[in-house]
């Protein structure tokens, strides 16, 4: 029996059917294995480059997870510069396996980190920072961290996250070495540690932007886990009569567990460094809970 129409179905559009077309012309013509770059050349091939997007088989991210990571900025009085924006498009990317959205300090101390996996302190002032955010701000980082949330600090953030001052979070076994701490700004050399290389990736040795952050050592808190470095300072700068010596073969970068969350915190810029800007993206990873949920 035949049916007839009133009306002709719709074809695909034509950019459609090139797509579709050149699609099958490459699982057609593709040797075993290659389908996914043969696909991509295919439809290159008709002018159509980023109608489809073809997964790289090397990911971006080291130890990417599946679900995308749910990450906070902290947005205040304490932080500003470069670096907020910086971690913004980085970790804003179309590729990326995260998120970012601003967060106030009344944000903060509402319990708002609840909905996130890791939050970001950037650079500026720690002491400004936790007096924006205030105690109760404090206690509900404490509390997300504790609870399964990531944490990164840098330069400030790192400060913010030590355990040396009154003010500061106390989520990491560490301490400034000197209240001197207006060092200057310069491009330093930075090693990767193996462990560093490990979460971080990328060269062992390089030039990173530092401005003013922390020069640490151990704080011997009872009961809390001593940091593992993930990178260290090969260099420095000692300006404004600070300490000199104090800063060569100090952490870098640092990483702890605290109780039931994970904290890194990175004394230079690396989100404003350029060829170092997937040391972040990696940080946020390794901090996220494995099993994408924190406590609340």
């Amino acid at each position: 029996m035949l049916t007839v129409f009133d009306k002709k179905p719709e074809l695909p559009s034509r950019a459609l059917r090139t797509v579709i077309a050149a699609l099958v012309a490459a699982w057609l013509c593709a040797p075993s294995g290659g389908v996914g770059a043969a696909a991509a050349n295919a439809v290159d091939s008709q002018g159509m480059t980023g109608a489809i997007r073809i997964a790289s088989a090397e990911p971006k991210y080291s130890n990417a997870q599946t679900e995308t990571i749910r990450v906070a900025l902290y947005k205040g009085p304490g932080t500003g510069g470069n670096g907020p924006p910086d971690l913004m498009k980085q970790l804003n990317a179309a590729d990326a396996p995260t998120t970012l959205r601003e967060v106030t300090p009344d944000q903060i101390r509402e319990g708002i980190l609840t909905n996130f996996d890791v939050v970001i302190f950037a650079g500026g002032s720690g002491s400004q920072e936790a007096r924006a955010i205030g105690e109760d701000g404090c206690v509900q980082v404490e509390k997300f961290v504790g609870n399964g949330g990531g944490y990164i600090g840098i330069c400030a953030g790192a400060y913010l996250a030590t355990s040396g001052y009154p003010w500061s979070l106390h989520i990491i076994n560490a301490r400034t070495l000197s209240p001197r701490w207006k060092r200057g700004r310069a491009v330093l050399k930075m090693e990767l540690t193996p462990e560093g290389e490990k979460i971080l990736g990328g060269q062992a040795l390089v030039d990173v932007l530092y401005h003013q952050g922390p020069v640490v050592g151990p704080a011997h808190v009872a009961g809390m886990p001593p940091y593992e470095p993930l990178a260290w300072f090969r260099t420095e700068v000692a300006s404004n009569d600070t300490p000199v010596g104090i800063m060569v073969n100090s952490p870098a970068i640092f990483a702890a567990p605290f109780k039931q969350g994970k904290v890194i915190c990175i004394s230079p810029h690396p989100e404003q460094t350029e060829g170092l800007e997937y040391i972040v993206p990696r940080a946020v990873n390794w901090v996220a809970p494995a099993d994408g949920k924190v406590k609340s």
